[in-house]
């Protein structure tokens, strides 16, 4: 006998929008949720699978029976089955079985599920995301830190290895552990957001998080929905905001998950061509299908609405926008104009950003992982774009990391890497990424790709985040490399912070937190980043010194700092251009002894009043070796909103402190 009632959700104007591929609150409608049925408790459930000969509910409640459960079909066609089972709470396991025309059975987790077993089962369990947020004030105001003209630092964490349990490191900690580690650690170093590799749920430890099965459930690795809630929540409470790596681009091939979810291509293009990624031997999502788009916009939504994210950034967005990423000729079907465009995909995040900014506004940024030149991924909908809030600027890391890797007296030789961005730096909204994947897969880490001895490699990476921080776009920086991580990232253990008991690693992290908190409180770094008028060249063209000048500019006319980067182990005297009588001090130096440098300090030691290279005047200032030195107009005033910006001044290296002459 059936124990099963009949019950609904869903509205007629809800299944209109689902099949037209414009429900973007799917997650109120499908899945499993707590309802009442004449007076009678219970879990409503129910899920899409028009391709299934039948379907039903089996868990721990009902010993996995396939027969004591069936769901409904639904009458319209739309492919839904739902139903509703008396007696179930919050807890409750539960899966779907998916009976095909072939007679198969499948066993299939809950697309829609908000929180999944950690076992072979992955069985999804009757959860809630109820909440009570305390980060009202945040909300309110987070437009102002998510705007593109405020600071942008985020620190990239893969939250199953930045540190685990001391005593068994064997053990991730859990969300709330982690909270009370992670948050006095931001606040200290400066980073305005945190930026988390996939915390949806997953199988498999070495995807990282990238080979999602439960698009909607918290992975139960670190905790429950609310644990990671309590995460977010005091992040916010301490003024850092929140950004999630989302992955629409592909799924595993999972038994419990996605794939072949009613014995058909229903979430996967049928076409392998389309359908299947060679690299990742995983599955493409059907762009094309109205109801697929519902799905994956829903999720971004619920992850934004539910989760209080301030962003998403969209992964192996490359991947989604070329018919022929990673294929050879004959494996891939141009589009119906004869590119290599795939136009459902582009169509499809259009649709997305143009939701989310719509429900949204400038509360929340995407950011699109893209390596290609794809035109206008950052430029509005309405005028042909992408719609993306940003881009990572790919080709800057890539050409940024050949630099450094040459021996210095070979720099000449390559000199116009590092100036090359400038030809297109304004083309995008960028946000520059030393990001996870450049410490793995024998990449080595960031400290071990520069060249020369201990010294010269620590420096080199010194004065390599000066100009990360200095130049016009948003900053990301993945964890272990603020501080000289030796080893490549392993997903397997906790960073290696026993390194910050040696000075030169201790160094570099007062470095990137000095840093940081310079970037925050000195408005010509951000107010213009996205804009040509925050960026000039002094000197872009000294090959045979290697040496490098630019000045940032904000909106107020004297608010210039001018950067230097000496990217020689030599000493140089160095004779500079400068644009009006203003005179200048030394803020800022990479080569600092409490950045574990070599102590030489830069001094201005001439001020001519003659014509030098089309500039009025000139100044002579003696360069530190394998160094960035910053220098700011003595005209600008300091700004007390700046000091206001950290709550102790002690620990306020961007403040007062930095105004003294070095």
């Amino acid at each position: 006998m059936n124990s099963v009632k009949t019950y609904t959700l869903f509205t007629d104007q809800d299944i209109y929008l689902f099949k037209e591929g414009k429900h973007y609150k799917l997650y109120d409608k499908f899945g499993a949720h707590s309802v009442e049925k004449d007076g009678v408790q219970g879990v409503y459930f129910s899920v899409w699978a028009p391709n299934a000969k039948q379907v039903s509910v089996i868990g721990n409640f009902n010993g996995w029976n396939k027969k004591d459960h069936l769901l409904f079909p639904r009458w319209d066609r739309s492919g839904i089955w739902e139903g509703f089972v008396a007696g179930l709470t919050w807890g409750t396991l539960y899966k779907y079985a998916v009976e095909t025309y072939r007679g198969e059975i499948l066993e299939k987790s809950d697309p829609y599920a908000l929180s999944w077993e950690q076992n072979l089962q992955a069985a999804s369990l009757v959860s809630t995301t109820w909440y009570e947020w305390q980060d009202k004030e945040w909300m309110e105001n987070r437009w102002k830190k998510n705007t593109l003209k405020a600071p942008l630092s985020v620190y990239e964490m893969h939250l199953g290895s930045w540190i685990r349990d001391e005593h068994n490191p064997e053990r991730f900690l859990n969300y709330r552990d982690i909270a009370e580690k992670l948050i006095p650690y931001i606040k200290e170093m400066g980073f305005t957001h945190v930026e988390f590799m996939p915390l949806m749920e997953y199988p498999y430890d070495p995807s990282w998080g990238y080979q999602i099965t439960g698009f909607y459930a918290a992975t139960s690795r670190f905790g429950s929905p609310q644990d990671l809630m309590f995460l977010i929540n005091e992040l916010h409470s301490n003024g850092i905001g929140v950004i999630l790596d989302w992955v629409p681009s592909h799924f595993p091939g999972d038994a419990n998950g996605l794939h072949r979810f009613d014995g058909s291509f229903l979430y996967e293009h049928e076409d392998p061509r389309k359908g299947f990624h060679p690299d990742w031997k995983s599955y493409i999502f059907n762009y094309g299908r109205n109801e697929v788009k519902s799905f994956l916009i829903s999720n971004a939504m619920f992850w934004l609405e539910r989760y209080h994210a301030d962003g998403l950034r969209v992964d192996a967005v490359t991947s989604m926008l070329h018919l022929d990423y990673s294929r050879n000729e004959g494996e891939w079907e141009p589009n119906i104009y004869g590119g290599n465009v795939n136009l459902e995909a582009k169509t499809f995040l259009q649709e997305f950003n143009t939701a989310v900014y719509k429900e949204f506004g400038d509360n929340i940024i995407t950011i699109a992982e893209e390596s290609s030149d794809f035109p206008m991924l950052t430029k509005p909908v309405h005028d042909g774009g992408v719609g993306f809030g940003m881009k990572w600027m790919m080709g800057w890391m890539h050409d940024t990391l050949a630099y450094f890797k040459e021996d210095p007296i070979d720099r000449k030789f390559f000199h116009h890497k590092l100036t090359f961005a400038s030809m297109y730096m304004y083309n995008e909204n960028y946000m520059m990424p030393l990001s996870h994947d450049e410490v793995v897969h024998g990449k080595a880490s960031l400290i071990y790709k520069m060249k020369g001895d201990e010294w010269q490699k620590f420096a080199n990476l010194r004065a390599l985040y000066v100009y990360m921080f200095t130049h016009p776009g948003a900053k990301l920086l993945f964890m272990g490399d603020e501080f000289g991580q030796t080893s490549e990232w392993n997903f397997k253990k906790s960073l290696d912070w026993h390194l910050l008991n040696f000075p030169v690693h201790k160094g570099l992290q007062t470095l990137v937190k000095d840093l940081n908190h310079l970037y925050r409180n000195e408005t010509a770094f951000y107010e213009n980043q996205f804009s040509p008028e925050g960026f000039q060249w002094v000197e872009a063209d000294d090959t045979d010194n290697s040496v490098y000048i630019y000045l940032r500019k904000g909106k107020q006319e004297d608010d210039v700092v001018m950067v230097i980067l000496n990217l020689t182990p030599r000493v140089l005297d160095y004779k500079i251009g400068v644009p009006d009588e203003s005179q200048w001090e030394i803020i800022f130096n990479s080569d600092d002894k409490k950045y574990a440098g070599s102590g030489v300090e830069p001094d201005i030691f001439r001020e001519d009043q003659e014509e030098f290279r089309g500039h009025k005047k000139s100044i002579s200032i003696k360069l530190s070796p394998l160094a960035g030195i910053i220098l700011r107009k003595k005209e600008k005033e300091i700004k007390e909103t700046a000091v206001s910006n950290t709550k102790d001044k002690k620990d306020d290296p961007g403040g007062r402190r930095f105004r003294q002459k070095i």
